[in-house]
Formats: structure tokens, C-alpha cells, sequence
């Protein structure tokens, strides 16, 4: 026999119940609105629920009106359900104040635990009504945890702590209040769900802890298969394009002399259209690949809207010449002296002459040494034609682009409309940096499997769990613990079932 656990949303008129839901939810409920009163009815929806019959239901009510005239008429009413139920007259005479009434009936008749919100961009000691509503609350007598909405975009954590502690010193020692939490309708990440259903455990009567640990398992299981698919979402593009490629017709030496030429800043820009048309070309693809990718991270994180134009512009624009060397070019470009011989090396060994990226600038010509060098490499490669293609250091750039933004989807409320593409918080990218230089070993070793015959899909495979370990490393750090409760997702195995939202 399952068990149903209610949590009810309750708080100031207009401080965002709805939208919370909405986020929750992952899809539009209620009605939203910039007045009082929006809501006028309580609602309920399922967040989530199990195979042996466990709910778990969230109710949206109509937010507090009046609610010191409330906590004065509960303190002087020697039988305050008998005084509610008198108040009919109120419906008509003064719908604020019926309004409010229905909010605290329906918490006092539904609710397991009440998720109490307030505005955190106010100071507490400015929010006149927080005191009469605490006092309802208390009369209520159901566990509460408040949660701290409106605080603005994604913010380091001890910004969120030193704010949860300012709240906790403002509510004092009330007993019904168990802790204090952010939870911000526009700007919260999903690992803070699975923090606040954690919390509200601690709150459930104990004849329905069993059912209630099944909802959280639930739960988990969804975000966990939600967090399986972006990794696969934002790993298919890097792949894809790590792989690709664009043929440019052979230029023979004299388009050889033209690049090196260029390089080192001597050279006209004749003959760069076939290349420029290649990389246009490999460009046009990226776009159209990241594109998609993107408004498929967008659905799977139950948000509306599409990618737009401002993703394209995160990126960079580079791409690496890949050609096979012969003898006589290699000759007159292999040998360079002032310290770039290593590198023009290092990028033979990798598969083609990097022109353009500075890699020769300032670089003498010789003509010692590159023959045989040039030869070893091509035979090596089995090398029969010049195409271009990305370079590994625009690759690392889209893992970390990639990065970004998955953090900005899993952060970005359904409550806050159709997804839109704004600026990162300043916190995020140097995280993704650390991250990034973490597993670097591991990014190389994807992008050393082009020349295999699976390609592109052998590159995925290694990208895809090396992508999901930087993103939890990411969350890790940015919301320390919060992962760290619930186990891990097990890749390539089937979640949990879990059915709601």
C-alpha cells in the first residue's frame, strides 16, 4: 500500500509560489502574473510517484493577504477551527482576507510539510508581514522549511550560506520552522531539489518514511536519467565535429610556399578561397550540430524555447590544416630554427601543418632535416589527400563551451519562461577551468582517436563518461555534498521508473 506525502507551497501574495511549481514541475501550471492574488484556489500536482502506489503531491495556495488582522483573530479565538468556518461572510465582504483563509485551511487540512517562501532580496527586518506569518504558521503547527526565493542568479555557495544564516538569526528559535534553504524559481540547479527533498524527509511522520524514501529514489532516478541524457546531448556535436573533416584541393608547392609565406606574414591572400570555403563549410555543420544539441539539452530539462544565434558566438573560429607533406615541401618548410623546430614537430605528430595558429611566426627558413621526418609522419598517417579540420585546442574550447552551458540549462527555472542565453556568473568559468585542466589526459586521448576507423563514434564513446565526470566535478564543487547524498547515475543501465512531470 503506498503512501501520499503533501508538501504545500505557502507564502506572501506575489512572492512566486507559482513560479516555484512551475520549476518543480517542469511543466505550466496555474496562472502567473506581476499582482496580489494571482492564485485564488488551491492546487495540486504530482511531482513524482512509484510502482507501489506512492505519491508525492505538491499543492500551489493562494498567498498570504492580511495575514497580522489573521494572526490576531487565531490569538483571540478560544476555538479558532470553529471561528474559521463561520467566516463565509468574508468570501464577499473581503476576498484578501477569504483568500488568505483558504491558504491556511488548506495547509492545516493537506499539508505534510510547508515549504514556506519569502523574498530574500528584501531584508528581513523590512518584511513587515514575516512575524503575523510565522505566528499563522506556528498555529498551523505543520513542520516548515522556508526557502529563500528571489535571490538573483546562480551565486557562489557562501553567498547562499551567509544569506541562509542571515535568515536563520531573522526566524529565530520557532520551533516549527526545521531549517532554511535556497531555492530560487528562476536560478536553481537540480542538485538543490534533491537537497530539499532530503530535508523534508527528516519532516515525514514516520508511518510514511518507507514510502517517502521511495519518492526520493524516485526522484533521483529522473534527474539522474535527465543528467545521462545532456552528457549524451553535449558529447554527440564535440564528437562529431572532432571527426570531421573537408577536403581542399592540393595546391602543390607553390600553394605550400603561399601558406608558409602567410605565416610569417609575407604572403598575399591569394588561393585562401578553397580553404576559407572548407572551413565555412566544417563551421556550417558545427553550427547546425550545436544548435541541435542545445535545444535537446533545452528539452530535456523540461524547459520551452530554442537555442539562438548568441550560442555561435561563443565560439571561436580555427581550424588546422591537415595535408600530407611531400619530400621537396617538407625540405624547404621542415627546417626551422629559433625554437619552433619543436613545435612544427609536435604538430606533424599530430597530423598536419597548424598554419595561421602562430605555431611558425618568426620562424627562419631552412632547408635541413624535414624530409625525412615529413615522410615518416605520412607514412604513419596513410595520408592520400589534404583536407582541414578543427584543431584539438578548438576542441578543449567546446568541451569547456559545453560545460557552460549544460550549467546554465540545469540552472535556468521553467518558471522563468522560454529559455533564453545570458551572460555566465562570474564564479563559473574559472570552476570550469580547474575542471578542465583536472582531466585534460583524458580530453587528449578522445581527441587521438580521429584517425580511427569507428571515429567518430569511437570518440564519443571515451568523450560521453569523461564530459558526465567534469560536469559532477562541477557540481560538486559548486554545490558541495548536494550530489554526494544520492548515488550515481549507473551508465548504459535503465533508471529507476518514475512517472509525474
Amino acid at each position: 500500500m503506498g503512501v501520499t506525502v503533501a508538501l504545500s507551497l505557502i507564502s506572501h501574495t506575489n512572492a512566486g509560489k507559482t513560479t516555484l511549481a512551475r520549476t518543480l514541475l517542469g511543466r505550466d501550471v496555474g496562472e502567473v502574473r506581476d499582482e496580489a492574488h494571482v492564485t485564488q484556489d488551491a492546487e495540486s500536482w504530482r511531482l513524482v510517484d512509484t510502482p507501489e502506489g506512492d505519491a508525492l503531491v505538491l499543492w500551489d495556495t493562494p498567498g498570504f493577504g492580511d495575514s497580522a488582522r489573521l494572526a490576531k483573530r487565531l490569538a483571540q479565538q478560544g476555538n479558532p477551527i470553529g471561528w474559521f468556518l463561520t467566516q463565509v461572510w468574508d468570501r464577499f465582504r473581503d476576498r484578501t482576507f477569504w483568500l488568505t483563509q483558504k491558504a491556511v485551511a488548506n495547509v492545516r487540512d493537506e499539508a505534510d510539510v510547508v515549504l514556506y517562501l519569502v523574498n530574500a532580496a528584501e531584508e528581513p527586518g523590512d518584511a513587515g508581514y514575516l512575524a503575523p506569518e510565522l505566528a499563522v504558521l506556528e498555529w498551523i503547527g505543520k513542520p516548515a522549511i522556508v526557502l529563500l526565493n528571489q535571490t538573483g542568479r546562480p551565486r557562489p555557495q557562501e553567498d547562499e550560506a551567509a544569506d541562509e544564516a542571515r535568515w536563520r538569526k531573522a526566524l529565530g528559535q520557532r520551533g516549527v520552522v526545521h531549517t532554511v534553504l535556497t531555492l530560487d524559481a528562476f536560478a536553481r540547479c537540480w542538485v538543490q531539489e534533491v537537497e530539499l527533498l532530503r530535508v523534508v524527509g527528516d519532516s515525514v511522520r514516520d508511518e510514511k518514511r518507507d514510502g517517502y524514501a521511495r519518492l526520493v529514489a524516485a526522484w533521483q532516478a529522473r534527474r539522474h536519467a535527465q543528467f545521462e541524457q545532456a552528457m549524451a546531448a553535449l558529447a554527440a556535436p564535440i564528437a562529431a565535429a572532432a571527426a570531421d573533416r573537408e577536403t581542399v584541393p592540393d595546391t602543390g608547392l607553390k600553394g605550400a610556399l603561399r601558406e608558409f609565406g602567410k605565416s610569417i606574414g609575407i604572403a598575399r591572400d591569394e588561393g585562401e578561397d578553397a580553404k576559407a570555403r572548407a572551413a565555412e563549410a566544417l563551421a556550417r555543420r558545427l553550427d547546425a550540430r550545436i544548435l541541435a544539441s542545445t535545444d535537446r539539452l533545452i528539452a530535456i530539462h523540461e524547459l520551452t524555447g530554442h537555442a539562438s544565434e548568441d550560442v555561435r558566438a561563443r565560439l571561436a573560429q580555427r581550424v588546422t590544416l591537415d595535408a600530407p607533406v611531400s619530400e621537396g615541401k617538407a625540405a624547404m618548410m621542415g627546417g626551422v630554427v629559433s625554437g619552433a623546430l619543436s613545435g612544427l614537430a609536435a604538430d606533424l605528430a599530430a597530423g598536419g601543418f597548424t598554419f595561421g595558429a602562430g605555431m611558425l611566426a618568426g620562424a627562419v627558413l631552412g632547408a635541413l632535416g624535414g624530409a625525412g621526418l615529413a615522410r615518416g609522419v605520412n607514412l604513419a598517417k596513410g595520408k592520400s589527400g589534404t583536407s582541414v579540420r578543427w584543431d584539438d585546442a578548438f576542441l578543449d574550447g567546446l568541451v569547456r563551451s559545453a560545460l557552460l552551458r549544460y550549467l546554465a540549462v540545469a540552472h535556468y527555472g521553467r518558471g522563468r519562461g522560454d529559455w533564453a542565453e545570458s551572460e555566465y556568473p562570474p564564479h563559473w568559468p574559472p570552476e570550469v577551468e580547474r575542471v578542465f585542466a583536472a582531466n585534460r589526459v583524458e580530453l587528449a586521448h578522445a581527441w587521438s582517436l580521429r584517425g580511427e576507423a569507428s571515429g567518430e563514434n569511437a570518440i564519443a564513446m571515451v568523450l560521453e563518461p569523461v564530459l558526465a565526470s567534469m560536469a559532477r566535478q562541477l557540481l560538486d564543487a559548486l554545490y558541495p555534498g548536494k550530489w554526494g547524498q544520492t548515488p550515481a547515475p549507473n551508465w548504459g543501465q535503465t533508471p529507476a521508473r518514475a512517472s509525474g512531470a
